[in-house]
């Protein structure tokens, strides 16, 4: 980690109607850091990772990657959108194009890559993720764990500055979690920088350098894992932490 801010919210605000779904959110991700998100459902999580590359609106306060403020919209938000890669809940790839097209798409059109290089780099990341063998295969034709792989890669081609995963094993059956967990440790060891809302408590302990514990719309607390996870400071990461890890 060389220190230097990557991310930066400062005093982000956010309301769903009369909900305040964020609220004075202040949180800066280094270059090389992997933070975890974790918390009750309900409490801000998702509509903060969504708010980082502006699928999410805020209503105040401001989000600045690599120094610069987030873009409203148009070409500009398009070309940040290529510099914080997402991985949803959802796989989200084109049911009618190959593995392989999922991957070379977004190089192609937004990076203006030629066809031949994208092809080369989309088979190089598809076996990084362990799934080069699926390149010609549709969507529909792989598993759920499979899938989400190739959506990592897909994120990975644009050659973010970040990534961003919005509780991406959620979906999957539980013999699938841990071969995407498996992909994103490995990420995380090759110094991608990450933001990761995830209930996956095991992965927040041995992958992150930080964890954001979040409830009700505000950061409640944030530290390293062991400290988080051995001595948390709030009553409600207690309360939170005696939920889940009571078995």
């Amino acid at each position: 980690m060389t220190g230097s801010a990557l991310v930066e919210l400062r005093h982000v605000e956010k309301h769903f109607g009369t909900l305040h779904v964020l609220q004075d959110i202040n949180l800066t991700i280094d270059r090389g850091e992997v933070v975890v998100v974790i918390g009750p459902s309900g409490g801000g999580k998702s509509t903060l990772c969504r708010a980082v590359n502006r699928l999410e609106t805020i209503d105040s306060g401001e989000i600045s990657i690599d120094g610069k403020p987030l873009p409203e919209e148009g070409r500009e938000l398009a070309r940040l959108r290529a510099e914080v890669g997402m991985v949803f809940q959802s796989f989200n790839l084109f049911a009618h194009k190959t593995v392989l097209q999922n991957v070379t798409l977004g190089q192609i059109k937004v990076r203006g890559t030629d066809k031949r290089s994208a092809e080369v780099r989309a088979r190089s990341l598809l076996d990084r993720v362990g799934v080069g063998s699926q390149a010609d295969k549709y969507p529909a034709q792989l598993s759920g764990g499979q899938q989400q792989r190739v959506a990592i890669a897909r994120a990975l081609a644009m050659d973010p500055k970040v990534m961003l995963f919005d509780e991406p094993t959620s979906a999957l059956d539980p013999e699938m979690v841990n071969e995407v967990l498996e992909v994103m440790r490995q990420l995380a060891r090759d110094g991608m920088t990450m933001v990761v809302v995830t209930h996956e408590m095991g992965f927040a302990r041995s992958a992150a350098n930080r964890v954001v514990f979040m409830a009700d719309g505000r950061i409640v607390e944030e530290s390293a894992p062991d400290e988080f996870f051995s001595n948390p400071r709030t009553e409600r990461a207690k309360d939170f932490l005696s939920k889940i890890l009571h078995h």
